[in-house]
C-alpha cells in the first residue's frame, strides 16, 4: 500500500505581506498625508485597486528561488502603476484636495516601507531554513546531466533557499528496474520535489515518472532540452540561471485564489445553514426518525486535501448496517429507507456537509471525497487518482454535475471522475464554481438518474 504525504510550505507568507502592505499604504494615508480625506472611501478604493493590481502584476509570486533582482524589478514596476491609480483616485474625488507633491511623497515612503519589508522577510526566511532547518523541501535529480549537475550544485551551495538535495541518479541504461528503483527511494525517504532530466529518459519514461508523480502526490519538474513534452500546461521558472519546467499550474495553490475560495466558501455555508438548515434540518430530523430506527446524522471517514482522513456528515438515508463504509448504495439498493431515497434523489442528504465546509474540511465545489477504503483501491487502479486530493473536497464537483456521480459501476465512470476533477483543478476561478453550483441545483431540481 502506497503511503502519501505532502507538506504544504509558507501558506500563510502572501496573506501576511498583503496585509502588511495594506495596513502600510491605508495608514500612512489616513495619518500623515491624507488625514481630511473619507477614510472609508479611500480604504475601500485603494484596497480594492491594490489587490487588483498585485494579481495583475503578479505582485505576490515571489518565491524560495527568486532572484533579488527580480524583486527591486517587481517594486519598481508596482510603484508605478500605483502612483498612476493615487492619481486617479485624486481626480474621481477633487473634493479631497489631494495635491501631486503630496502624492509623490505618500508612494516615495510607502515604497520604501513596504521594499523594506519585502526584502526583510525574503532575506529572513533564507536565514530561518540555513539556521533552523525549516521551511525546506525534499528534492531528488533523475538523471546526471550537465544541467542536472549544474542545479544539483545550486541545491547544495544555497541551502538559504530552503532545498535539501537527496540524491542525483546517474543512468546507465535507464532500465525499468533502474526508474522503479528511483521510486522506491522516493517514497522511502519522503521525497517533496522530483526534477526530471528529459534528455536521459524516453517519453514513455518520461510518462511512467509523470504518473507516480500523481499517484504520489509529489511535485514534478523538468530540466528542458529539445526533446518534446507530453503535458498541457507547462511554465518556465528559473533558478538562478537554470531553467526548469513545472508540469502543472494549480491556481488554488495561489494565496488570494485560496483566500476568494475560502471567503466564498465561509459566506455561502453560513447563510446555508442560518437561513436553510436552521429550520429544514429538524423537519428532515423528525421525518428520518420516523421513517426507521437510528441517528438523524450519518458520519464517514473520508480521504481529503493532501490525502487527510476527516468524518464527512449526511443525513442518515439508510437503515443501519455494517456495510455503510464499505459499499456504495445501488439501484434498489434495499438498505436505503423510503424517505432516504428522496433524500438522495433531491441531494438533501448532503446539506450537512456544509458544516464540513464552515470547519475548513470541505469546499462547496472540488473533487467528491471517496471512503477510506474506496480510496486505498481506486489509488492502486486508477492513474492518477491521487491528483484529485491537490485541494480540497467538495459537496459538487465538475465530474459531478457532468454525469459521473454517485455509484461506480465500472472502472469507466471513475476514470472519467478523474478526468473531470483533474481539469477543474487546473483551470479553477470562482466563475467555474458558480457555474458548477447553479448546475447542481438544476439537476437537483431536475432530476439524476444517476441519484439513487
Amino acid at each position: 500500500m502506497r503511503s502519501f504525504k505532502q507538506g504544504r510550505y509558507s501558506k500563510y507568507l502572501r496573506p501576511i505581506s498583503y496585509l502588511i502592505d495594506l495596513s502600510i499604504i491605508n495608514i500612512l494615508a489616513l495619518l500623515h498625508f491624507f488625514p481630511t480625506i473619507d477614510s472609508l472611501t479611500f480604504v475601500l478604493v485603494i484596497s480594492s485597486a491594490w489587490i487588483v493590481l498585485s494579481i495583475a502584476s503578479r505582485f505576490y509570486q515571489v518565491y524560495r528561488f527568486t532572484r533579488e533582482v527580480t524583486i527591486l524589478a517587481l517594486i519598481i514596476r508596482q510603484m508605478i502603476l500605483f502612483t498612476i491609480i493615487i492619481f486617479a483616485f485624486s481626480g474621481v474625488f477633487p473634493k479631497f484636495e489631494i495635491y501631486p507633491k503630496t502624492v509623490i511623497n505618500y508612494v516615495l515612503l510607502v515604497f520604501l516601507l513596504i521594499a523594506i519589508f519585502k526584502f526583510a522577510m525574503y532575506y529572513l526566511l533564507q536565514k530561518y531554513r540555513v539556521a533552523f532547518g525549516g521551511n525546506y523541501r525534499k528534492t531528488v535529480i533523475l538523471g546526471a546531466n550537465k544541467k542536472a549537475l549544474a542545479l544539483e550544485k545550486f541545491f547544495n551551495e544555497n541551502p538559504e533557499y530552503g532545498y535539501i538535495h537527496k540524491k542525483t541518479f546517474s543512468f546507465t541504461n535507464t532500465t525499468e528496474a533502474e526508474l522503479r528503483s528511483c521510486f522506491e527511494y522516493i517514497k522511502a525517504n519522503a521525497i517533496d520535489e522530483i526534477y526530471c532530466s528529459i534528455s536521459e529518459l524516453s517519453n514513455i519514461q518520461i510518462i511512467e515518472v509523470t504518473q507516480f508523480a500523481d499517484n504520489n502526490l509529489k511535485i514534478l519538474k523538468f530540466l528542458p532540452d529539445n526533446k518534446e513534452i507530453n503535458s498541457k500546461k507547462l511554465k518556465y521558472e528559473y533558478y538562478d540561471y537554470i531553467p526548469v519546467l513545472s508540469l502543472r499550474t494549480i491556481p488554488l495553490e495561489d494565496s488570494i485564489n485560496t483566500i476568494v475560495k475560502r471567503t466564498f466558501d465561509i459566506v455561502l455555508s453560513i447563510f446555508i445553514i442560518v437561513f436553510i438548515l436552521s429550520w429544514l434540518a429538524p423537519i428532515i430530523a423528525i421525518l428520518i426518525k420516523l421513517d426507521s430506527k437510528g441517528p438523524v446524522f450519518f458520519k464517514q471517514p473520508r480521504n481529503g486535501f493532501n490525502y487527510r482522513v476527516f468524518d464527512c456528515y449526511k443525513f442518515r438515508s439508510m437503515i443501519l448496517n455494517s456495510e455503510a463504509h464499505i459499499s456504495q448504495a445501488t439501484r434498489g439498493d434495499e438498505r436505503v429507507t423510503k424517505f432516504g431515497s428522496f433524500l438522495r434523489k433531491t441531494s438533501l442528504d448532503e446539506l450537512p456537509q456544509f458544516v464540513n465546509v464552515l470547519f475548513g474540511d470541505m469546499s462547496v465545489v472540488g473533487p467528491r471525497p471517496h471512503m477510506v477504503s474506496h480510496t486505498n483501491i481506486y489509488a492502486n487502479r486508477i492513474d492518477k487518482f491521487m491528483v484529485r486530493h491537490f485541494v480540497k473536497p467538495g459537496i459538487t464537483g465538475l465530474a459531478q454535475i457532468s454525469g459521473f456521480r454517485g455509484e461506480v459501476e465500472t472502472d469507466k465512470d471513475i476514470i472519467g471522475r478523474v478526468k473531470y476533477d483533474i481539469y477543474y483543478i487546473e483551470n479553477w476561478s470562482l466563475l467555474l464554481d458558480l457555474k458548477i453550483i447553479f448546475r447542481t441545483v438544476y439537476n437537483a431540481i431536475k432530476g439524476d438518474e444517476k441519484a439513487y
